[in-house]
C-alpha cells in the first residue's frame, strides 16, 4: 500500500533532515521509498510503500525528533480532501474571542482561565459557555463589531488555505463554539462557504447575558461533518479537520484526516497530525498541493 509521509517546517533544511532521516529508516527497515519531492519551501513529500501504517509513524516520528518539523503520515489515496471543518478561535484565528470580549467587560482574567479548561476537556464546554457570557451582560451590542475589528485576525495562512481548497471544489465550513457575530466576518475574510456558531442575545442594542439554544458544541461540529460529508456524497476518506480544544475532537476524530493546530494536549493527542510549528498552508502540503498551485493575494 502506497503512503504519503509529508514534512514541513519554516526551516527548509530541518525539513530536508528530517526526510533524509525517513528515507534512511524506510530503508533500512526492507521497506521502498517510491519517490521524494519538494513541494514548497519547507515543505518535502515523500511516498513509501507498506503494508501498515504503523511502521511509518514510528520512523517519521523519530525522524522530527528534535527538529521543528510537522508531519503526516497517510495513505496516498484520497490525500486530497474535498470537505473541509475548521475551528475558528485560536485555529482560523490568533484570539478567543469570548475572551476578547470579556477584556471589554473588565473580567478577562476570570473568563480566560473558564476558557481554559474548557479548551483542555476539563469542564463542560456547554456550561462553561453559559458561565462565561453572563459576565458579558449589559455590553453595548458594538463591542461585538468594535472587538472583531480591533482584536480578530487570521492566523497566518488562513486565507491562502481555504481560498486554495475552494478553488478546487472543496466545501470549507467554519463551524465554532464561538459566536456568529465572528464567524460571518470570519467566513467572508477567508474564504468559507458557510459557518455555524452559537447567538449571542441582545436586547434594546446591548448583550443580555444569555446564549441561543440548543449551543454549538462537539456534537454539533460532528454532526455538522457528517451532514456536509453526506450531501456531498463522500466517503470518510475525503474529509478534513482542524481544531485545537476539546470541543474540536469528535470532529477530528470523525474526519479522515484530523489536525491539530497548536492544540491542547487532550486533542495533540489523538489527532490524526498536528500543526506545532508550521502555518496552516502545512495543510495544503500535507494534502500533497504545490507551492505554486497555492491561491494567494
Amino acid at each position: 500500500m502506497l503512503f504519503a509521509i509529508t514534512f514541513v517546517s519554516p526551516d527548509p533544511m530541518a525539513a530536508a533532515l528530517a526526510a533524509d532521516r525517513l528515507c534512511e529508516a524506510v530503508t533500512s527497515q526492507g521497506l521502498e521509498v517510491k519517490s521524494r519531492g519538494l513541494l514548497g519551501p519547507g515543505a518535502e513529500d515523500v511516498l513509501a510503500e507498506a503494508m501498515t501504517l504503523e511502521p511509518l509513524h514510528r520512523v517519521a516520528a523519530e525522524a522530527v525528533a528534535g527538529v521543528a518539523v510537522d508531519v503526516c503520515v497517510q495513505p496516498w489515496f484520497d490525500r486530497r480532501k474535498r470537505l473541509f471543518l475548521a475551528d475558528m478561535d485560536s485555529t482560523m484565528i490568533g484570539c478567543e474571542c469570548i475572551d476578547e470580549l470579556a477584556d471589554y467587560a473588565g473580567v478577562k482574567a476570570e473568563v480566560s482561565a473558564v476558557t481554559e479548561r474548557a479548551m483542555r476537556g476539563e469542564i463542560d464546554f456547554e456550561s462553561a459557555l453559559r458561565q462565561r457570557v453572563v459576565t458579558l451582560k449589559g455590553l453595548p451590542e458594538t463591542v461585538l463589531a468594535q472587538c472583531y475589528e480591533e482584536r480578530v485576525r487570521l492566523n497566518p495562512g488562513a486565507r491562502t488555505l481555504v481560498r486554495t481548497m475552494a478553488v478546487h471544489g472543496t466545501r470549507c465550513v467554519l463551524v465554532s463554539g464561538g459566536f456568529d457575530a465572528f464567524t460571518a466576518r470570519v467566513a467572508v475574510a477567508a474564504g468559507f462557504a458557510e459557518h455555524a456558531a452559537n447567538r449571542l442575545i441582545v436586547r434594546d442594542g446591548a448583550l443580555t447575558g444569555e446564549v441561543g439554544e440548543p449551543i454549538l458544541g462537539r456534537e454539533a461540529k460532528l454532526e455538522a461533518l457528517l451532514r456536509h460529508r453526506a450531501e456531498l456524497g463522500l466517503s470518510e476518506a475525503e474529509t478534513l479537520a482542524v481544531g485545537d480544544g476539546a470541543n474540536d475532537l469528535a470532529m477530528i476524530e470523525a474526519a479522515a484526516l484530523g489536525v491539530a493546530y497548536r492544540a491542547k494536549p487532550v486533542v495533540a493527542e489523538r489527532a490524526d497530525a498536528r500543526l506545532d510549528h508550521a502555518d496552516l498552508t502545512a495543510l495544503l502540503y500535507f494534502q500533497g498541493y504545490a507551492a505554486a498551485a497555492f491561491v494567494v493575494d
